[in-house]
């Protein structure tokens, strides 16, 4: 027979977003339980990207996405000064080739703005080459944008559970949420795995990544009115032999799908190149193949060297793969966080946050704390 009990606040979902929200709600006096399927934290969204902490050019003005980089941002560079978590200030450059490419830049650079983006310029072609000298001659123009950067994804997950713990909050392992209702006082989770319980909570925040759209799916109550698709897209990355002669982050222009195959440089001073944007069938489901298809090498050299004319195939490897948790289709704009509360969809003591793709990473701290105040 199941367990059954009460909770004040569970979470579903120990990547970083379900880490950070624990964190901040037990700092505020919460008592929070984690739920995790997997046997250990932030195993697939959270440490499958490119570790880079995003400045917030991109994401339309007035967007959950262009709010929360910004703002998210600043809070996670002082996070990882103060807890002595590696990063660097690298800085970024948006490269334009050719004029129409560099007609472009001015609309990204006038939103970056609007969004708030400190210390930016827009540079001409010789200037972004006298900095990276080994761009494409074709390169007729950049935005600089400094206060982008790298960091040790993997050291701040453990910084956010140790501080999440430390402040008396726990997560159960190996505990998938399999069903839920929105009852009148409380929020019924139905739980598997090797001890299946009952959990009634005061508050429960789905914040499960990739199996976001189905959990709140299979929690009946009047959220399940509205809520969006899901789609998949995997993002492949190659590793890049040999010193990579940059020592900025340099991004091609984004593409309705992702960013462009962008290079960085690791804290180790090793290349890669990612993601590209493999939209997977519809109606593709979690557990995903995270394998790299060696034969997209091609493709990754032709696209990269419109930038970089001195990468050879010889240099790529197959490197690792993430999946973007979508909840627009193909071809659609893309789409902008749901983090959405009873104020919003009608179902008392559930917060669902859906489509936390990129920039979540960089949004994390600045998410927890929204979340927290919905929570109330």
């Amino acid at each position: 027979m199941a367990d059954s009990f009460e909770a004040d606040v569970v979470i579903i979902g120990a990547g970083v977003i379900g880490l950070a929200c624990g964190r901040a709600m037990a700092r505020a006096g919460r008592e929070v339980i984690v739920l995790e399927a997997e046997d250990q934290i932030a195993l697939h969204t959270s440490s499958r990207n490119s570790e880079v902490i995003h400045a917030g050019l991109y994401y339309a003005t007035g967007s959950l996405k262009a709010r929360h980089c910004v703002n998210g941002r600043r809070m996670l560079y002082a996070y990882l000064d103060a807890h002595g978590v590696a990063v660097k200030r690298c800085g970024k450059l948006v490269v334009a080739i050719g004029a129409g490419e560099a007609g472009e830049l001015g609309n990204i650079m006038a939103r970056a703005q609007a969004n708030g983006v400190e210390e930016l310029r827009l540079i001409d072609g010789a200037e972004a080459l006298s900095m990276e000298p080994a761009l494409s001659p074709e390169v007729a123009a950049a935005i600089h944008s400094p206060v982008s950067g790298i960091f040790d994804s993997h050291a701040y997950f453990l910084a956010l559970q140790g501080e999440f713990e430390d402040a008396g909050g726990s997560i159960a392992f190996n505990t998938p949420v399999l069903s839920g209702a929105v009852e009148t006082d409380h929020v019924r989770l139905e739980t598997g795995g090797d001890n299946p319980a009952t959990i009634r909570a005061r508050c429960v925040v789905n914040a499960a990544g990739h199996h976001a759209p189905q959990i709140a799916a299979a929690i009946t109550g009047p959220h399940t009115a509205n809520l969006p698709g899901q789609y998949f897209v995997k993002g492949n990355y190659f590793g890049i032999s040999g010193r990579a002669p940059f020592s900025r982050l340099i991004y091609p222009m984004p593409t309705a799908a992702s960013l462009g195959l962008h290079l960085t440089i690791d804290l180790g001073g090793r290349g890669k190149l990612g993601p590209d944007a493999e939209w997977l069938p519809e109606g593709a489901l979690p557990p995903f193949d995270y394998r790299v298809d060696p034969a997209r090498a091609g493709v990754f050299l032709a696209e990269v060297s419109r930038y970089w004319p001195g990468l050879t195939l010889d240099r790529l490897t197959p490197d690792y793969a993430g999946i973007r948790p979508k909840i627009v289709p193909r071809g659609a704009p893309s789409g902008d966080f749901r983090i959405e509360g009873p104020q919003t969809h009608g179902s008392p003591g559930l917060i669902n946050l859906l489509g936390i793709e990129s920039p979540g990473l960089t949004s994390s701290l600045s998410i927890a704390d929204h979340v927290a105040e919905l929570a109330g």
